[in-house]
């Protein structure tokens, strides 16, 4: 079955309201392209999850795409600290945010990619964060050790951005596949986005680079560079002079400053294509020197 289609057909995949996780971490790999085509369609209320979350945390939250945040970190990176807008929305209402340990948080995935109810575990014993989350202390019924029960998650939707896949939705990574398998396994429809769509043979010649297959995937798109302003290990480098950006429109206004970002970078491009015209090829250009210097060098 030939799953391409293009962004705006896998955003009518998504519904106001759902829970969406998206793959890669920070801004290793992250689906940036169709993050930004469920702000473009102007989806509200959804829950937002993600191991570590990048600067999607603010854009979410302030065009109101978002209701609630789920992730074990929100920021950019050391540089630019705690994101201000982030903390502005949370310290007014901590119930937009729901904090896990790294570990738990991807048990909850894999509880819902195995079908089942809990995974126990010792994390998250003697943290604060425990009162806050919806998991319970429990004793081992084998050894009586005290554990934790962490919930299943089972999203209505994974976003999944990768080096390659074929029409049927088979795709691979090349470098870490962080716990984007447990994500599409958990999930009820899985949209991968793809820096090449290639064939099917191609595809069995390197099987063992296959983290998702086909069979669980609803929707392939192809779309080059669709990471950017993120980074896809061997292709391209994050550009932090983009972020640094944006930082910096945020520190001046706030709220207003990530509108300002959203209507350059989401609303007056018009598709993901616009963005990266606006770019500029020569950018491009460096960010894919400077991914072949790391994995080179």
């Amino acid at each position: 079955m030939d799953k391409r289609t293009d962004l705006a057909g896998a955003a009518g995949l998504v519904a106001d309201g759902d829970t969406v996780v998206a793959g890669g971490c920070l801004y290793s790999r992250p689906p940036y392209a169709m993050l930004f085509e469920l702000l473009r369609a102007g989806r509200c209320d959804l829950t937002l999850a993600r191991n570590l979350m990048c600067f999607e945390a603010e854009l979410f939250l302030v065009r109101g795409a978002a209701a609630h945040l789920m992730a074990a970190w929100v920021g950019i990176g050391l540089p630019w600290g705690i994101p201000r807008v982030f903390r502005e929305y949370t310290e007014r209402d901590a119930s937009i945010y729901e904090e896990w340990s790294h570990l738990s948080f991807g048990l909850r995935f894999l509880a819902g990619s195995m079908g089942m109810p809990f995974l126990p575990t010792a994390s998250l014993l003697g943290s604060d964060l425990l009162k806050r989350l919806p998991a319970e202390e429990m004793d081992c019924p084998l050894t009586g050790e005290r554990l934790v029960a962490v919930p299943a998650c089972q999203p209505e939707v994974a976003l999944i951005h990768v080096h390659r896949a074929d029409p049927q939705g088979n795709a691979q990574v090349s470098g870490p596949a962080y716990m984007d398998l447990e994500f599409a396994r958990a999930a009820k429809t899985v949209i991968v986005t793809a820096e090449e769509i290639v064939t099917t043979d191609e595809i069995a010649r390197s099987a063992d680079r296959t983290i998702i297959p086909g069979f669980l995937v609803d929707a392939v798109v192809e779309v080059p560079f669709g990471a950017y302003p993120g980074e896809c290990y061997g292709l391209y480098e994050a550009d932090f002079d983009h972020f640094g950006a944006y930082v910096d429109l945020v520190n001046q206004s706030r709220a207003d400053g990530v509108e300002e970002y959203l209507r350059r970078n989401v609303d007056e491009p018009g598709s993901f294509a616009g963005l990266l015209e606006l770019v500029g090829a020569s950018t491009l250009l460096e960010q894919r020197r400077r991914a072949r210097e790391l994995v080179t060098a």
